[in-house]
């Protein structure tokens, strides 16, 4: 076990008098890490340290910082087994996904690297003589980026990579139960020779970390806040941010609907199903929620759904299985009032529901239940409209199924619990694919494809409950961590006023040729 606390200019922290436990939710006796938690002063200290060290970042040239990003990739690279293997200890995520969350991390990087050198702006024409226009990217200065821990080192760097290359500092504030995670990518990124000051890693509980980014903002340490997470809370970060004129950049939760046509390949549909519902035992916030099905396969499709989930192998995430534990135990707890949203739906895709124990046990199950937060997946049918399970971000291996008569109603039902994350639609007609892509209100669309994964260089976000319309990964995300900035420059020798003083070319505009 190891004692972690915050780091702020390069140095740790005192542990300070209160401190959390980061346990292992796959053997719930082997404790990760201790942490030291930081208090709401500490918060506002580690933005002040990094608002100091902000203008002297921004002064290196984009391209340098760009090969920062890049050594930052190669660091990651050389201890992607090592990195990965700590998720997996820390937050039960299968070692075949946690490898590929680390490969994210590289793949950003290779995206990033490159635009050091592209944070172009432009040469825009005046209407004058001897003027000339411009624009620039300039940094927004500090950000304090605060993530979750079900993608506890992917996710952040989504965040941290674009925003260093940028030209801005950061302060970070992971999920206390990833702290493990979240320090050995602290140290992967200083490594690569970031100046003290630049990124600064604090841990704190929500209500420390909500206070201290309240007084951050009002002594104006903080320009940009990023937040991954619960749609309460991004509400909550949103109205925050709005009293002091802030944008921040939200990437909340989903309620993530999947549309099966009646000529969809149900094999590869139920195979997108399983991986999008219970892959990370469902808490990726582009998780599989509802799965509308056309009435003339509904049935045959719950029988394949069903006979897949039941053959998943399920356990050990060290082993090869398609999904491990709740990520920790508060996450348990929430699950525990899902199932509670069940009600006399049919159930499907386990021989039991509820907590796998000696008692209540799994097929097929690998290794020791009793060990840690395991619990059976579940295929719920016959959802309806009404159900709090259709209308709600479900965090955990739920799946609900629904049947639908037209596209029109699909695309009504896929829309109607507001959330706007992920989507998807199985079928082989291509005017059904653009009737859905032109009705759907997420901010991602897959055809043929599951609602979870995503590449470096496609914009990620959502709108409604799932986020603001911000935009992560890929170029997009360049609007996050920088402003534009005109400059006008007249070399005339005198004032010329737009709109005033402009050159006019009269033309004759009552001339008509002959008949």
């Amino acid at each position: 076990m190891q004692t972690l606390t915050s780091v702020v200019g390069g140095r740790a922290l005192p542990a300070g008098g209160r401190t959390v436990r980061s346990l292992n939710p796959a053997d719930l006796s082997d404790v990760v890490a201790e942490v030291g938690l930081a208090r709401p002063y500490e918060v506002v200290g580690a933005c002040r340290t990094a608002k100091e060290a902000q203008r002297a970042w921004a002064a290196v040239p984009a391209p340098v910082r760009g090969r920062v990003i890049s050594s930052i990739g190669r660091l990651v690279e050389a201890n992607k087994e090592r990195l990965a293997r700590l998720v997996t200890r820390e937050i039960g995520k299968p070692y075949a996904e946690a490898l590929g969350e680390v490969q994210e991390i590289i793949d950003t990087c290779d995206f990033f690297l490159g635009e050091g050198r592209r944070l172009y702006g432009q040469t825009v024409p005046s209407e004058m003589p001897d003027k000339q226009l411009f624009t620039f990217r300039v940094p927004v200065g500090t950000a304090m980026i605060i993530t979750a821990g079900n993608f506890p080192v992917a996710v952040p760097s989504w965040y941290l990579v674009p925003a260093l290359l940028c030209g801005n500092t950061v302060v970070w504030k992971p999920a206390e139960y990833a702290a493990a995670s979240a320090a050995a990518l602290y140290e992967l990124f200083t490594h690569a020779g970031l100046p003290e000051g630049v990124l600064n890693l604090v841990h704190a509980d929500g209500g420390d970390t909500f206070a201290g980014l309240s007084d951050a903002l009002v002594a104006r340490v903080v320009d940009k806040v990023g937040f991954t997470g619960s749609s309460r809370v991004g509400s909550r970060i949103g109205s925050l941010c709005g009293l002091h004129l802030q944008k921040p950049c939200l990437e909340l939760g989903g309620k993530n609907p999947m549309v099966v046509a009646e000529d969809a390949d149900l094999d590869l549909a139920v195979e997108a199903a399983l991986f999008s519902g219970f892959g990370t035992a469902g808490q990726r916030c582009t998780s599989l929620g509802t799965v509308i099905v056309h009435e003339s396969v509904h049935q045959d499709f719950v029988r394949r759904f069903d006979a897949a989930t039941r053959a998943a192998p399920a356990g050990d995430p060290t082993q090869d299985v398609v999904f491990g534990p709740m990520l920790a135990e508060r996450f348990a707890e929430s699950y525990e009032k899902y199932l509670g949203w069940i009600g006399d739906h049919p159930t499907y895709g386990s021989t039991g529901v509820g907590r796998i124990t000696p008692d209540n046990p799994r097929e097929g199950f690998v290794g020791d239940p009793a060990k840690g937060l395991y619990y059976h997946p579940v295929i719920v049918d016959g959802v309806t409209r009404d159900d709090e399970l259709f209308r709600q971000e479900t965090f955990g291996p739920i799946v609900g199924v629904m049947p639908y008569t037209t596209l029109d109603e699909a695309i009504e039902l896929a829309n109607l619990p507001g959330y706007g994350l992920s989507s998807a639609i199985y079928t082989t007609d291509p005017a059904k694919v653009f009737a859905f892509r032109a009705g759907i209100g997420a901010g991602m669309v897959s055809v043929n494809n599951s609602t979870s994964g995503a590449e470096a260089h496609l914009p990620f976000g959502g709108n409604g409950r799932s986020g603001n319309g911000s935009r992560q990964s890929g170029q997009w995300v360049l609007d996050e961590f920088t402003r534009w900035q005109s400059l006008n420059w007249d070399y005339s020798g005198r004032l010329q006023k737009a709109q005033m003083d402009v050159a006019t070319i009269e033309p004759d505009l009552h001339f008509r040729l002959e008949s």
